[in-house]
């Protein structure tokens, strides 16, 4: 396949470089410096221990946060590399993209979201992810953060969504009002890609459904069932599944490639600035892959998210949070240090919050039995 024009590639040199400032390094460039310190985050070996759909006691075999997110890198340098892009912004802004979930998954998300609003505020991990990056993680002397590049600090708050000027202050530096290059653009659909068929994987292997159910409403999965079944007909059930989610991803990701390639000639974008002042995100799957993505979500949200045993797990999760939040708010002094002492000096629910959005599922289990809730 063809890359795009070069142009739209966001070049490492253009970036509008750090908070602080810093020397270069001999062999490292600014984006390459930045995937090092995202992995060497603290907030980052937490995913291990955070939930992404099903919790580790079901299987060892089960994707957590971070596993997802490795496929997540994986499926996004691809496309990077493919059409031409920055494999390491690309991969950075991958690796980061969920370092603000809190615990258990959505839920965690839902509840921290519930419990701000009372006070008149909302919890976003995409927001959190921010915060962590440019205060929480304390690992350098001269600055506090991890001082990563504008591009990677845009992408973590954009990679998602976009903003108008004013919608939220607190970002107006993020250039509001224009997209983000086409390595951030590109993060949302690889995760997308990257959860609809893990998550396909492990529900199935968590018996939630069989293959044939899958084959039957889902189309295009049924399509790459019939062409695994004649080529290997002797095959146990479970490889044949293998051999479709393959496929699957395969396709999957094709169809983001083709998508982009084609709305980017489309639009006939040349430069970065002009996909930052165009009116809308290049990076889109074709008609064809999106309804296949579309009809992915759909079953599993039937099948598998909506479930009851889901649906039991959900509410035992959020529950924890919601005592958990409670009792540190009756008194911020129970808080540990240091969040004791910013709770004097910030509003008690903000400290509290960020508190437990840090915390690992395991953490929050043992803190919730350690104090008796």
């Amino acid at each position: 396949m063809e890359p795009l024009p070069a142009n739209l590639r966001f070049d490492v040199a253009l970036s509008r470089g750090r908070r602080y400032p810093e020397p270069e390094h001999p062999y490292r460039n600014p984006f390459q410096r930045d995937r090092d310190r995202i992995v060497h985050a603290r907030a980052f070996r937490r995913l291990e221990d955070k939930t992404q759909v099903f919790p580790p006691d079901l299987s060892d075999h089960f994707r957590n946060r971070l596993t997802h997110t490795l496929e997540v890198a994986q499926i996004a340098r691809t496309v990077a590399n493919v059409l031409g892009l920055d494999q390491d912004l690309t991969e950075a802004l991958a690796l980061a993209h969920d370092i603000g979930h809190p615990p258990f998954a959505h839920a965690g998300e839902e509840e921290l979201d519930r419990q701000m609003q009372r006070f008149g505020e909302r919890f976003d991990h995409n927001l959190h992810a921010l915060r962590i990056v440019e205060s929480f993680e304390q690992r350098y002397a001269r600055f506090p953060g991890l001082n990563l590049t504008f591009e990677v600090r845009e992408g973590i708050v954009k990679h998602s969504r976009d903003f108008q000027p004013g919608e939220q202050p607190d970002l107006d530096e993020y250039l509001p009002g224009l997209r983000p290059p086409l390595e951030a653009q590109l993060i949302d659909l690889a995760d997308e890609i990257a959860y609809n068929t893990a998550d396909l994987d492990d529900a199935c292997s968590a018996g939630f459904f069989r293959l044939e159910e899958a084959a039957a409403e889902i189309p295009g999965f049924r399509e790459l069932a019939d062409l695994v079944a004649r080529e290997y007909p002797e095959v146990s059930e479970r490889l044949r599944f293998h051999e479709i989610l393959r496929r699957l991803i395969d396709r999957l990701v094709t169809g983001l490639i083709e998508g982009t390639r084609q709305a980017v000639l489309e639009a006939g974008v040349k430069t970065v600035e002009q996909v930052r002042h165009h009116p809308e995100r290049l990076v889109r799957m074709t008609p064809e892959t999106a309804r296949l993505s579309a009809d992915l979500k759909s079953f599993l949200r039937r099948r598998v998210y909506d479930s009851e045993p889901v649906r039991v797990e959900r509410r035992r999760s959020m529950a924890l949070i919601a005592a958990l939040f409670a009792y540190y708010l009756e008194d911020p002094d129970r808080l540990p240090e240091p969040y004791a002492r910013q709770a004097r000096l910030m509003p008690p629910h903000r400290v509290i919050c960020d508190y437990i959005a840090g915390m690992t599922d395991g953490f929050l289990r043992r803190t919730c039995r350690r104090l008796g809730l």
